[in-house]
């Protein structure tokens, strides 16, 4: 597995008087890989939810509120890791698709609590998910 498919889809914020429109996405953007549900979750300021990685589910992941940075972690063919950040949120609004097959863990960067929709190709199954410790890849969190 490798980052070349995690997809970074920066989107529109439509300014409207009392209140913007965040796209979020339609069926025929990049990335859209079926509808199994949507869900938020939500993520205090310094909070570490790590790690975990989804067997059949495509996640797409978006920030309308507050900011929040993603580690996607790979072990090359040599077994030396490797890890992608990406920060998402308010101040960089964008979508990150993520295939099945890749760790990930996500930290809450904005003071107030953030926001995080995913909209996944799959419903939720807790047998298609895998979790292990934070301690269980070395990643410092402290950036």
């Amino acid at each position: 597995m490798s980052f070349e498919n995690i997809l970074v889809t920066p989107l529109r914020r439509i300014e409207v008087v009392g209140g913007d429109v965040l796209h979020a996405m339609s069926n025929g953007d990049e990335g859209f890989s079926g509808f199994g549900e949507a869900y938020f979750s939500s993520i205090a300021f310094n909070t570490v939810k790590a790690w975990k990685r989804h067997l059949r589910m495509t996640m797409n992941l978006l920030v309308p509120a507050g900011q929040v940075r993603f580690v996607f972690h790979v072990r090359d063919l040599n077994g030396a890791a490797h890890f992608q950040i990406q920060d998402i949120g308010e101040g960089n609004y964008a979508r990150i698709t993520v295939p099945p097959g890749i760790w990930f863990g996500f930290k809450g960067m904005a003071t107030q609590q953030s926001l995080i929709l995913n909209i996944a190709s799959i419903p939720h199954d807790p047998l298609e998910v895998e979790r292990i410790g934070s301690s269980e890849i070395n990643y410092s969190w402290e950036n």
